[in-house]
């Protein structure tokens, strides 16, 4: 979790709390009963487990059933440029894929090449760049590839 993440978080069966929360600016949220945690840096089952214990070490709840839902992850982005119809930044939601960033950007301008798709992805050992086959992936003969924050997909021109 970061900054700006968008969550749903609640005790089931306690109806009356809210329910949707953003992490501020410096990496915390307020929550009810035990008021502000320091969630940056952590694992939405790690936020669960927090809070859990800390509604139980302050005596509010016995044994609380927590659940989380992430609704968008505005700490995590990837960009998407060259031919599509909308390039620019946009945040990883939980499971998004290739197909989905582009369509995120509005979908290919008429000049894409299907077969000229580039995946950019930096580690903090190397950087690799990855060519993919749009029509290969959405025909089913290769996967739709999970992405990574600060990963970067480019759609290359056809050449006519």
């Amino acid at each position: 979790m970061g900054p700006g993440d968008l969550f749903e978080l609640f005790i089931v069966n306690e109806d009356k709390l809210p329910t949707t929360y953003t992490v501020s600016p410096d990496g915390t949220v307020d929550f009810p009963y035990v008021h502000r945690l320091q969630v940056a840096g952590l694992e939405p089952q790690q936020v669960v487990d927090l809070y859990r214990q800390k509604l139980i070490d302050e005596q509010y709840f016995k044994d609380p059933s927590v659940m989380i839902s992430v609704k968008e992850y505005r700490s995590k982005y990837v960009n998407v440029l060259g031919q599509v119809k909308n390039p620019g930044t946009f945040a990883l939601a939980p499971g998004f894929t290739l197909v989905q960033a582009i369509s995120k950007a509005g979908g290919l301008n008429s000049i894409a090449d299907l077969n000229n798709i580039t995946l950019t992805r930096t580690t903090a050992k190397q950087r690799r760049t990855i060519r993919f086959s749009l029509e290969s992936i959405t025909e089913g003969r290769s996967p739709d590839i999970p992405l990574q924050s600060g990963d970067v997909i480019t759609v290359g021109e056809r050449v006519f």
